[in-house]
């Protein structure tokens, strides 16, 4: 599963950022009621250790987080510049980024005291899954970006990881075309296995850089369908329920 997002571009930030000291207390303080585990990823690596929230000051200026058993872990948290902690409350999930870490008793045993982040990423459960579901086999774009001498159009492939009615995911390829909110791409080809391309216009929703367990780095386009003909929206949906009982045949031989 993907570890760590960073929200790039959105058409509508509130819908995935939260920066209100209220909301954010909010979210936290279910997490500590709930006694949520939290990864933490130290730095840049994809290094990491589980650790909760053991309480919220009562100045509510800081966190405090729990320590491990691992004294050489607890040497590199204090002197790392930054944990990304990942959790979910109620299938939501929650992502904030820790710094300025400090050594700090608590109850009778260490833990780490750290700044209440001043803005929180929260996914709803249908968005988070938009953003990891694996890639539809032989599902991709072509999407013009340019062009070239003659009048030739230059057009990228990307790889379509998700799609709906609505619109689609992709991954942007690497060198490829800076993706931003509001952006638009019209004569884009959707190519359907066994149907064909499929005609589009897309406008661009929200970019997210991912690193991935692995530490390699995933960037992803959420992308809205613009004036989408009739017969091309059916097409779609044909092909959205085919894929569907395609996958719960192959979920029930599971069993």
């Amino acid at each position: 599963m993907p570890l760590k997002f960073e929200l790039l571009q959105a058409d509508d930030y509130s819908r995935y950022l939260l920066r209100g000291k209220t909301d954010i207390l909010y979210n936290l303080r279910g997490l500590l009621h709930k006694r949520a585990m939290v990864s933490a990823f130290i730095d840049a690596s994809a290094d990491s250790f589980l650790t909760a929230i053991l309480a919220i000051t009562p100045d509510e200026r800081h966190l405090i987080l729990d320590s491990t058993n691992d004294e050489a872990i607890n040497r590199r948290v204090a002197s790392a510049e930054q944990l990304i902690c990942v959790t979910q409350l109620d299938k939501v999930k929650i992502q904030f980024a820790a710094r300025q870490i400090e050594r700090f008793p608590f109850e009778g045993h260490e833990a780490f005291r750290v700044p209440l982040p001043d803005v929180l990423l929260r996914l709803q459960r249908r968005e988070y899954f938009r953003l990891t579901t694996p890639s539809q086999q032989g599902l991709s774009c072509l999407i013009p970006v340019g062009e070239a001498e003659g009048d030739k159009v230059v057009s990228m492939e990307a790889n379509v990881l998700d799609i709906s009615g609505g619109g689609l995911a992709i991954v942007i390829p690497p060198n490829g075309v800076q993706f931003a909110a509001d952006m638009e791409f019209h004569d884009c080809r959707l190519m359907l296995p066994e149907t064909g391309p499929i005609a589009a216009s897309l406008r661009v929703r929200n970019v997210f850089r991912i690193t991935n367990r692995d530490g390699s780095v995933t960037v992803r386009a959420g992308c809205e369908f613009i004036n989408l003909a009739s017969n091309m929206a059916s097409t779609i949906q044909r092909y959205i329920l085919k894929a569907e009982r395609e996958r719960n045949a192959r979920e029930r031989q599971h069993f």
